[in-house]
């Protein structure tokens, strides 16, 4: 049992980019990574033996808020945590169920002890406070724990960030005294990250970051981005958090997104991500390829009888034609969902495997920004 560890192996010359290695109780992670979301103990569509063998995934998310509300933390307790619940013997992160009691649940009231709210699935209401979060984190048993914070939607006003941040920061030091009263659940170590906030202002975002960083937790995160503000924004605000955060701790930049905002994030300096988009998107038929993006329902790919993607080492990518997964979503078959889910999922493992190789060979930049451009292309 073991504090989370994280060694930097080389930084880009040209830009932020880094090559890490963090190392849990479960087992080790390359950096820069992406992590698949398993939001209730399950990447939809996609079986765990899947998840290791074709996508490639080092470390998997559950969602607090969803898991707590079913199966709940009495069965996961019984069970021995989520990772013999699930059959899942790696990392694991859980999100403190911040973000959904604030876009899902319904009659939410926020106060300074944490947020009450209606249960999306049957009214129900529970009230989250930092200490609880924590000790369904516990329950949960994951590697990585988010501390429990309030994620302000965009735009805010300036008055409203600021009181949103500081109420984040309140939060955050109960969960740190929470998890010191504690002790880890089933034999390993859990290891709590915070969270910046801030909303799109500067100031904000640099004293969240240098709060955080005081905590002197073993990883951190940055919450509040990719809400619905312009993609430069984004970026901009993301570069100057990573400034502010330590550089020997693994930094996460919560649901983001495309492959071309994970290519600049890594140059930006981040080393984690996720996101629902290769799951959701690949379900709604959009596949992510290394030439480029494919709208699998579209008319041209019918007769088109060559792979999904030759350029990546999948072996469902490299099976199924084009043809063959566009018939399996015009007729409605599952198939289809389950093909372009596990095609998406071993793209973006496969992306980030190629950064971090890149940033090891000192050539990221000029790799990045070629791929950047193809990456966009709709084919």
């Amino acid at each position: 049992m073991a504090r989370l560890q994280f060694h930097l192996e080389q930084t880009d010359n040209q830009s932020k980019a880094r090559a890490g290695k963090i190392i849990t109780d479960h087992g080790e992670i390359l950096t820069p990574i992406f992590m698949p979301v398993g939001t209730v103990g399950s990447v939809k569509a996609v079986t765990q033996q899947q998840l290791k063998q074709e996508v490639n995934a080092q470390i998997i998310l559950g969602n607090t808020y969803h898991l707590y509300l079913r199966p709940g933390t009495e069965v996961l307790e019984a069970a021995g945590g989520l990772h013999k619940f699930n059959g899942w013997d790696k990392p694991i992160l859980t999100d403190s169920g911040g973000y959904q009691v604030f876009s899902l649940a319904a009659n939410r009231k926020l106060t300074e002890e944490g947020a009450l709210f209606q249960s999306h699935i049957d009214g129900s209401r529970h009230m989250f406070s930092p200490e609880k979060v924590m000790d369904i984190e516990r329950s949960i048993g994951a590697d990585i724990i988010m501390a429990f914070d309030e994620c302000p939607p965009y735009p805010s006003e300036y008055g409203y960030a600021k009181k949103s941040m500081e109420l984040t920061h309140r939060w955050l030091e109960r969960c740190v005294k929470r998890l010191a009263e504690t002790p880890d659940k089933y034999g390993y170590t859990q290891n709590l990250f915070p969270i910046v906030q801030g909303s799109t202002y500067k100031d904000l975002r640099i004293e969240s970051s240098q709060f955080i960083a005081s905590q002197n937790a073993a990883g951190n995160a940055i919450g509040g981005l990719s809400v619905g503000e312009p993609e430069e924004m984004m970026y901009e605000y993301t570069e100057l958090c990573c400034d502010h955060l330590p550089t020997d701790k693994p930094r996460y930049l919560m649901g983001v997104g495309t492959p071309w905002n994970i290519l600049e994030g890594i140059a930006l300096g981040v080393d984690m991500f996720d996101c629902v988009m290769p799951t959701r998107n690949g379900r709604n038929g959009m596949l992510f390829t290394s030439k480029g993006i494919i709208n699998i329902r579209n008319k041209k790919w019918a007769t088109d009888f060559t792979v999904i993607d030759d350029g990546i080492p999948c072996e469902t990518s490299n099976f199924y034609s084009k043809a063959y997964v566009r018939h399996l979503f015009v007729a409605n078959e599952i198939l289809g969902l389950q093909i372009a889910s596990i095609h998406n999922l071993a793209f973006y493992l496969w992306l980030v495997g190629e950064a971090r190789k890149h940033i090891l060979e000192g050539d990221y930049t000029s790799w990045k920004n070629e791929m950047c451009v193809r990456l966009k292309e709709r084919l």
